[in-house]
């Protein structure tokens, strides 16, 4: 799709739209090897050659977010030893190398995040970080109140102390227990080693929620791409005060301009 020169290379993070017009009018932009001095000009970053001051603009990449109802029997990473299937390969619509945020091992299943932005995958991670995760925890046998109240309590794992879990029961059968388990860390099989903490074997265990995210209607393999709020919201950033109308703050302020990045050495000759 053909765009404005200058919103290009206002896209690809080189300077503002404002100063890549002057780059324009400077005769400093060319397309497929061709000098550009007119401000309507167009290209199309996927197919031209656009370079400025004769380095190449690499068009901004489309930064994805992908909430992945993952089934029992994948591999939670971008490739195995052992041939079995990835999680990726569940995600075909999307024309990137996505990510795993995290991990769900190969038996457990449910809501798993991938991206390709690679910032935002590592603030999520961050130890700092903490976002509740709520699992649904079917164990063999029953469970008394003592098990779930240790878990509650925090146990000590063999990488460290585990606290801030929150854990109830939530349904009963002849032969199995159904707990929800939150946690705010993220361990390698962390929920299954508590448990086996407190003498209890895990049977099946599905991820119902990141954060405020959930899995909805999505069934085993299917997915969606997260909305732009819900990704920020997920990330976490301060909540922002809406100023009262009128005051100082409500009134608009001037966008400051990225200045015109300087000449670059040019070997053409002239």
């Amino acid at each position: 799709m053909t765009e404005r020169l200058q919103k290009i290379i206002a896209a690809a993070g080189i300077t503002s739209r404002r100063a890549a017009e002057e780059l324009i009018l400077a005769g400093r932009v060319a397309v497929n090897g061709s000098v550009v001095t007119e401000l309507g000009a167009k290209a199309d970053p996927a197919t031209d050659q656009i370079t400025v001051d004769g380095a190449l603009v690499k068009p901004a990449e489309t930064l994805y977010y992908v909430l992945l109802h993952k089934p029992a029997g994948y591999v939670t990473s971008l490739k195995d030893p052992q041939g079995r299937q990835l999680v990726t390969e569940l995600v075909t619509g999307v024309n990137a190398r996505l990510y795993p945020v995290g991990r769900l091992d190969y038996n457990s299943e449910g809501l798993l995040l991938l991206t390709n932005d690679g910032a935002w995958a590592n603030r999520l991670m961050h130890p700092r970080h903490q976002v509740d995760k709520e699992y649904h925890v079917r164990v063999r046998g029953k469970v008394d109140q003592q098990q779930i109240r240790r878990l509650n309590d925090g146990i000590e794992l063999e990488d460290g102390p585990v606290s801030g879990a929150t854990v109830r029961l939530l349904k009963t059968d002849q032969n199995n227990d159904w707990l929800s388990v939150t946690i705010r860390e993220g361990r390698n099989r962390q929920v299954r080693r508590m448990c086996a903490a407190v003498g209890l074997s895990v049977v099946r265990l599905r991820r119902i929620r990141y954060g405020n995210l959930t899995l909805g209607g999505l069934k085993p393999g299917e997915y969606r791409l997260l909305t732009a709020q819900e990704a920020a919201e997920l990330d976490g950033p301060p909540p922002v005060r809406s100023p009262r109308p009128g005051s100082a703050d409500a009134r608009p302020k001037a966008r400051p301009e990225r200045p015109v990045p300087p000449r670059r050495p040019s070997s053409r000759v002239r």
